[in-house]
């Protein structure tokens, strides 16, 4: 079995109706991880034996006739950053702590109360603060399509198992771009919804402020929707969480067509974009007019780039949890990236934090003057290519930068729903991304037009995974 040509819809009706097991699917998954993680290191820890007792109770209640929920043995790797009970959680830190988690996030609580199948915990960089996957505590993560390559991050530990093959459906989060950018550099869908959608509730408020989401990754948008029917509603523990919306949100997306119209913009007004990169992106603006999209091209949606705004929150948020560690012995054993952000939040005032705050309504504000032409933005899902392992910045013609991954921080500003899909790749198979922004509260929108683009461009998966190429019409 690859999970990479079956639906998650699909694995969890054949456990359902007894063409396969839960610990047919587990025992899958668990000998993918065995036989590829070595080289991929996407997990930081796999729970063979709690993964195995999840799946036999799922059969057991399955035989008795009770229901298991509508993933009912569907494995599952969580991103360490977030609880899964009984298993630890090390946020990519030498600092964390081997205790096991008493409760599961919201989120696992959901996905786990569904019927998924708990694998283990998938790597982040030390408190997800950077774009590549790398951290004091597992090393580095690598990416399927080339091993010498970064998958992205900071989700880049489910990126790699998605991609790969090793599990249907893992966690993310997304407090900068950190499940965008990996699904875009491993190349699959992967979505931002709007802020609340999927709470962020629990005993800890959000460790990245409000901008941050969370939610599942999977390969296809069909994937990602009937995973996200069971994550979306509120929760008494996050007081910004939305209601429900509606029908399903899988039979919207099993039944998407390409827009009619969506605005196209190369660099946003602020970005300089990597020339191989800009020549795949453009040619699929071109096949999506082909296709009969009206494209509305604009160069200046936001004259001036928004890091700042974002970076202030970001690091304020840092401070709080790790400020208190400068001066001490622990402060040489956090990754040295991450201890200039933890110094600028220290150094970042209450009038700091507001302004940044009023720059994100104005970025909104400017993002809104958009859809009044057009119902989605489109833009590359990053400027640059994605580092070789050891580096920390990808590179924009041959240059590194910290912009590489400069497009998707400001969308966490505003909030608004955001996807990526794969729409080519580079000279030596990099997989090229598509980000797609929609209105606040579009999300559903977002994922038909993922889907969309999806049967367009098509959906490959990496070779020498024992993997195949993957149906772009698999949408079921």
């Amino acid at each position: 079995m690859d999970f990479r040509t079956e639906s998650v819809a699909d694995l969890a009706a054949g456990v359902r109706s007894g063409r396969w097991s839960a610990r047919e699917l587990t025992d899958t998954a668990l000998d993918r991880i065995a036989a590829f993680d070595g080289g991929l290191n996407a997990f930081v820890l796999v729970d063979d034996e709690g993964a195995r007792r999840q799946a036999d109770e799922v059969d057991t209640r399955l035989a008795a006739g009770e229901g298991v929920g509508p993933l009912a043995g569907v494995p599952l790797g969580v991103k360490d950053l977030e609880d899964a009970a009984g298993l630890p959680t090390r946020y990519g830190s030498l600092l964390s702590s081997d205790a096991p988690a008493e409760g599961d996030s919201v989120l696992v609580a959901r996905l786990r109360a569904a019927g998924c199948v708990i694998v283990g915990k998938t790597t982040t960089p030390e408190y997800g603060h950077k774009g590549v996957t790398e951290s004091p505590l597992t090393g580095a993560t690598r990416n399927p399509w080339d091993l010498d390559r970064s998958p992205g991050g900071s989700s880049g530990g489910s990126g790699a198992a998605i991609a790969a093959g090793m599990v249907p459906l893992a966690t993310g989060s997304d407090g900068g771009g950190s499940i965008r950018i990996p699904s875009a550099l491993c190349g699959f869908s992967g979505i931002k919804t709007s802020q609340g959608r999927v709470p962020n509730g629990g005993p800890n408020p959000p460790g990245s402020g409000l901008f941050s989401v969370k939610g599942p990754m999977a390969l296809r948008s069909t994937d990602l929707a009937f995973a996200l029917d069971v994550c979306v509603g509120p929760h008494p523990s996050d007081p910004f969480s939305l209601p429900r919306s509606g029908a399903p949100w899988y039979d919207a997306v099993c039944a998407s067509r390409l827009p009619v119209r969506v605005a196209w913009s190369p660099t946003m007004g602020f970005a300089t974009v990597d020339d191989e990169m800009a020549t795949v992106m453009a040619a699929a603006v071109e096949q999506l007019a082909d296709a009969g999209v009206e494209i509305v091209e604009i160069d200046d949606v936001w004259p001036t780039p928004p890091i700042e705004a974002w970076l202030v929150s970001w690091a304020a948020s840092r401070a709080l949890a790790q400020g208190h560690l400068k001066g001490t012995d622990d402060w040489v054993q956090i990754d040295e990236s991450l201890r200039p952000q933890i110094e600028y939040g220290l150094t970042a005032t209450a009038v700091d934090l507001a302004r940044a705050q009023a720059a994100a309504h104005h970025y909104n504000l400017q993002l809104e003057r958009v859809f009044e032409t057009a119902p989605f933005l489109l833009t590359p899902a990053c400027a640059g290519l994605t580092p070789h392992i050891g580096e920390i910045g990808g590179t924009v013609n041959g240059v590194a930068t910290p912009a590489w991954v400069e497009f998707t921080y400001g969308i966490n500003a505003t909030r608004n729903p955001a996807g990526v899909v794969r729409v080519g790749a580079t000279a030596d198979g990099l997989p090229v991304g598509l980000h797609i922004v929609g209105p606040h509260l579009a999300d559903v929108s977002v994922l038909q037009t993922m889907a969309a683009f999806e049967r367009l461009f098509g959906l490959e998966v990496p070779p020498g995974f024992g993997g195949a190429i993957v149906s772009a019409s698999s949408d079921r």
